[in-house]
């Protein structure tokens, strides 16, 4: 390891989905943010298919390395250490990225770094606003989470306070443009239609918002169900959706249960920071009343930009870079891809006195 200890550089390697996203930091500075997506070729099917996305991370794994390492000016043999996404996700894509980082950290001689998709989605917010507070309330929102984390120590102290109990909220979204016919994925595009609608021209249900329901859980089946047969009784009975108003008052039923749990945990907790990642954490009504509630409450929101939201490298190896500077163990060679590993497990350290430190062979990278 070089003598920037306090600033180490990490490349960090993401494929939990459809995204192969290689970042580099230094520290918490982002030197080189690369993503090589094949959100086109899952379009067709109206969502992700698990064997096109591995296939695609294979091709584009080593190119999208090398973007990165020349993006940010650095040689590979340079590198303090190769974090990589080791779960959750889906089981192929992971297992593309393991062996990617297993295979560099070799040939480099480098500490490899299995660590949690869902602890980076939260320390990612370090690259654009400084060190994380401790504790720091996180609400994470994407296709396949939904989940308020609360963060005593990003590489240790990770825990559970709530989750969806069905669909996720980018689910939902996906889901609910598909029935409008408005295209994959959902989020962006219901975004831009919502902006031109009345959030208040239909009054969609907010699911687990009752005094008996369990105060952070989420539930967006019933939400997308309702928007459905809303919509199927319109067509049925051979009148026009109003399609804006729709995604307005959906989007609107979804950010508006979000922030509320989020805001009374923050409330329930004493914490007074506030940090929102993942996909949906893009979109632009979330933030606007995430920001909204969180000054009424006194509470310091922390949103990255959008382009750190959804998945990507950087966040891998910020956490990466973390784990280094907190001299957290490696991982071991035998590191496995885990597609339900929890929040609880921010990183996978290996055995003590593990190998991956003793690897004192030639650089085998050129």
């Amino acid at each position: 390891m070089t003598d920037s200890r306090d600033e180490p550089l990490v490349l960090g390697i993401e494929t939990s989905c459809d995204e192969t996203g290689v970042g580099i930091v230094r520290g918490t500075t982002l030197l080189a943010d690369a993503v090589a997506s094949s959100v086109d070729e899952h379009a067709r099917f109206g969502g992700v298919v698990p064997e096109v996305a591995s296939r695609a991370h294979l091709e584009a794994m080593v190119p999208t390395i090398d973007r990165a390492l020349k993006e940010a000016g650095v040689s590979a043999k340079d590198l303090d250490g190769i974090a990589v996404t080791a779960g959750p996700g889906l089981a192929g894509a992971l297992l593309v990225g393991v062996s990617a980082a297993k295979a560099y950290a070799y040939a480099l001689g480098k500490p490899l770094y299995g660590v949690n998709h869902l602890a980076s989605h939260i320390c990612v917010d370090q690259l654009e606003h400084g060190p994380l507070p401790e504790p720091t309330m996180a609400l994470l929102v994407s296709g396949g989470h939904s989940s308020l984390l609360l963060s005593e120590d990003i590489t240790s102290d990770v825990r559970p306070m709530g989750a969806t109990i069905d669909d996720a909220a980018g689910e939902a979204f996906d889901k609910i443009a598909r029935v409008l016919n408005l295209g994959f994925p959902g989020g962006p595009v219901i975004d831009r239609y919502a902006k031109e609608g009345d959030p208040q021209a239909i009054a969609f249900p907010r699911g687990l918002t009752g005094p008996r329901d369990p105060a952070y859980d989420f539930s967006f089946s019933g939400l997308k169900t309702a928007v459905a047969r809303w919509i199927e009784a319109r067509r049925a009975a051979g009148e026009e959706v109003p399609v804006r108003d729709v995604a307005a008052s959906f989007q609107e039923a979804v950010v508006d249960v979000l922030t509320r749990k989020a805001v009374r945990a923050c409330k329930d907790e004493g914490v007074d920071h506030l940090m929102i990642g993942g996909g949906v954490a893009a979109n632009s009504r979330l933030r606007a009343l995430a920001q909204e509630r969180c000054e009424a409450a006194g509470i310091r929101l922390r949103v990255p930009r959008p382009k750190l939201c959804t998945d990507n490298g950087a966040m891998v190896a910020a956490l990466g870079a973390e784990m280094v500077a907190r001299n957290r163990a490696a991982s071991s060679w035998d590191l496995s891809a885990d597609s339900s590993l929890p929040v609880t497990d921010p990183h996978v350290p290996g055995h003590d006195h593990d190998h991956v430190h003793e690897v004192s062979k030639e650089n085998l990278y050129s």
